[in-house]
């Protein structure tokens, strides 16, 4: 996809890390996650980068075919933008809106001013159901008393086509990846309030996928690949090494983009509005750092747990089964052998739990991890999910029907 994070993809390509495995690896573009998903399914392609709610989804029993997530690729690197008008809107609360609590507090104040004048709900984009986009901007809602369901309208729309919707005045706002943040605030349509790490400090994000049946016929293969794009996820994360990827990424068949606008994100800080100093956020392209390439199981049980707040999952799922069959972690382990990287021997963690850099003990040595901080300080035991959903005030009991949410898709 047309997005920052295709990174590792493109960096084990053109720095020859695919080469050096006996790889021969042709790289497509797509236009869609919907097209990625249906594609590797169909065996159209091999594998692909995926977001991490798709194999999980695809290995619901009876939904898809069944995939495995080999390795996590990034954490982080969304952010939530919103038209110039609603902006001026929520400026106009007095609320602090590059804080997470304080725009999502004035996200509903201004959603009380139109209930009460009953006009037309806000339209905001996702680019996928099962996206961490579609969680995280309902979690950032619903923390302030949003429901995303009945308050505002939610649609997907392709990464690629955000920014002419938020032109087109289609939608209010949207949570997608880099570059189309930046892209809205240079073509002064639109303003980035905060970043995705800011609902959830190093959250999950891209997964490199490909069916259970490819992985079973190709074990060989799928070592290989995880290899090299774990080397290429620890060359991304080498600050010496940004430059470079920014104008990597930026040739025609990549992403199209101007690498200054590129190296705003990757640098650790990108624009929020014409005119205002840019965010800083260190953290918010991790590839390589706080074991970001381990499958972590508790990941996958949070997605989950997030499907069936939402009602795309009901209680008769065994998530645990879903999370054990799809993430997968001994290819990590052994690429972390061979690489000389030190790999988790956990699969679960509790996840909220520390606001800062903490250390983990794995085999004898300690992996510096960062932040889990979720924004209203919550925290996740992935050993007691429902423990966790039914302590939300909204109403989960009667959204875990098994009723899939309604998302409208615009092509």
């Amino acid at each position: 996809m047309q997005l920052t994070d295709c990174a590792p993809l493109v960096v084990a390509r053109e720095k020859g890390f695919f080469a050096e495995q006996g790889l021969d690896v042709t790289l497509v573009r797509e236009s869609s996650w919907a097209n990625i998903r249906d594609k590797v399914s169909y065996g159209l392609l091999d594998g692909a980068q995926m977001l991490a709610g798709i194999p999980l989804a695809a290995s619901v029993p009876s939904r898809g075919t069944p995939m495995v997530a080999a390795m996590s690729l990034d954490l982080n690197g969304n952010a939530i933008t919103v038209s110039r008008e609603l902006y001026a809107r929520m400026q106009a609360t007095g609320e602090d809106l590059h804080d997470a609590m304080g725009s999502a507090r004035a996200l509903r104040k201004v959603i009380d001013v139109d209930q009460q004048r009953d006009v037309e709900p806000l339209i905001f984009a996702v680019v996928f159901p099962e996206s961490s986009h579609n969680y995280l901007l309902r979690y950032w809602m619903a923390s302030a008393g949003i429901d995303p369901d009945l308050d505002v309208i939610l649609l997907v729309v392709p990464p690629p086509r955000m920014v002419s919707h938020l032109k087109q005045g289609q939608i209010s706002g949207f949570c997608v990846g880099e570059p189309w943040n930046a892209l809205a605030v240079e073509k002064a349509k639109g303003h980035t309030l905060i970043s995705s790490h800011a609902i959830w400090n190093n959250h999950p994000e891209k997964v490199y996928g490909a069916t259970r049946a490819w992985s079973e016929q190709h074990p060989r293969s799928l070592q290989a690949l995880v290899t090299a794009l774990m080397r290429a996820c620890a060359w991304i994360d080498d600050a010496g090494n940004r430059g470079e990827l920014c104008t990597l990424l930026g040739q025609s068949r990549y992403l199209g983009c101007p690498p200054e606008v590129l190296r705003q994100s990757l640098s650790g800080s990108f624009p929020t509005g014409i005119g205002e100093p840019p965010l800083a956020c260190p953290d918010f392209n991790v590839f390589h750092r706080y074991a970001a390439n381990y499958p972590w199981r508790s990941h996958a049980l949070w997605t989950l747990a997030q499907m069936r707040r939402w009602g795309q999952l009901d209680d008769s799922i065994d998530l645990e089964r879903i999370a054990r069959e799809v993430y997968r972690p001994e290819w990590v382990r052994k690429a972390g052998q061979l690489l000389g990287y030190p790999v988790p021997e956990q699969e679960y963690k509790r996840e909220g739990g520390h606001a800062a850099s903490w250390p983990l003990v794995s085999d004898g040595s300690s992996i510096t991890m960062g932040s889990d901080a979720f924004m209203d300080g919550r925290l996740f035991d992935p050993g007691d999910v429902k423990a966790y959903l039914q302590g939300f005030d909204d109403s989960y009991e009667e959204k875990a029907t098994g009723q899939r949410v309604a998302l409208e898709c615009v092509k």
